[in-house]
């Protein structure tokens, strides 16, 4: 139970951050003087998920990821079927004798120890991967929203959020929006 708790301890570490710096982007257009919005402070929101699931390197990363997922799944299962055979060999257990029964519940326990710790590996190394990729592509998405923000003279740009995180952006007037030009910017930088 210890790694639940880490989870959500993470889970509203990550929260309060967010919480934080919503408060602090409220902040700030809050107390914004009416002098530096006439010069033209632009903000820009992007969605940083959309972007990862629109561009093309991003759809094939995904994809890679989702195959391994999926390999490792059908291991799984073929693991999860050898454990079923086991058990009803020994839940029928006609004509075993007791030492065979013993052997066979001591080769059920092991199998059943070595299935749930690949299924705790495969989980760590699927969560692992997908850390790597959101971390590299999140710097690449950095790099695009940039460009797409230099070019068009936002003074800010803000990550939307999503419902799976933390919401940050409410509301936005239309055409604050920039995910789709960072989408095809990304597409030229990283192909």
């Amino acid at each position: 139970m210890q790694g639940v708790s880490d989870v959500m301890s993470t889970k509203m570490n990550r929260q309060a951050s967010m919480l934080i710096l919503s408060m602090f982007v409220i902040s700030l257009f809050c107390g914004l003087p009416q002098a530096l919005a006439a010069k033209g402070f632009k903000v820009g929101i992007v969605d940083p998920q959309s972007v990862i699931e629109k561009f093309k390197a991003g759809k094939r990363a995904l994809a890679t990821l989702k195959e391994h997922a999926t390999v490792r799944q059908k291991l799984l299962a073929s693991d999860e079927e050898e454990l079923k055979t086991l058990q009803e060999e020994i839940q029928n257990g006609k004509g075993l004798s007791e030492k065979d029964k013993q052997t066979k519940q001591g080769l059920f326990q092991r199998k059943l120890q070595e299935y749930q710790k690949r299924g705790q590996d495969f989980q760590q190394e699927l969560s692992q991967k997908q850390r790597d990729m959101v971390t590299e592509y999140m710097g690449k998405i950095e790099k695009a929203t940039k460009a797409v923000a230099d070019r068009h003279g936002f003074s800010l740009v803000i990550d939307k959020g999503s419902n799976a995180t933390l919401k940050i952006v409410l509301y936005s007037r239309k055409g604050l929006d920039i995910t789709n030009e960072v989408v095809k910017e990304f597409d030229k930088k990283f192909p």
